[in-house]
């Protein structure tokens, strides 16, 4: 797959809920994703840590309440899509937050993610 294939099936998989079989599917075994500085366990590195941080962030969440995610921007082997989204978490309430996701495409696989966002009131 082109980066604009992957970057497709990706947002359509994630709107699905299907985020874990997205990592499965769509990610390179040696993926990369960081998350802000300062994040406590920002950098992941291989498909099986980057599947368990999203696995965890799932069980976390007590209740979805609304969330988006962009049309894919590509250029050149990345993309970029808009998530938001308005959760209530089991640990810290619930929040409402906005991120910028930059994805790199490497042979038809995700290898980097990298998210930007602002830090939400704890």
């Amino acid at each position: 797959m082109n980066t604009q294939e992957v970057a497709n099936k990706w947002v359509d998989m994630c709107r699905q809920g299907q985020n874990l079989q997205a990592i499965n599917e769509l990610y390179a075994d040696d993926v990369v994703s960081k998350e802000m500085p300062g994040m406590p366990d920002g950098l992941h590195t291989g498909i099986k840590e980057v599947y368990k941080k999203s696995e965890d962030w799932l069980a976390n969440v007590a209740e979805f309440h609304g969330g988006d995610i962009s049309d894919p921007i590509v250029a050149g082997s990345f993309f970029t899509t808009k998530m938001s989204f308005d959760v209530t978490f089991k640990d810290r309430g619930r929040q409402q937050m906005e991120e910028v996701c930059v994805f790199g495409v490497k042979n038809g696989k995700i290898a980097s993610e990298q998210f930007f966002y602002d830090m939400p009131e704890m």
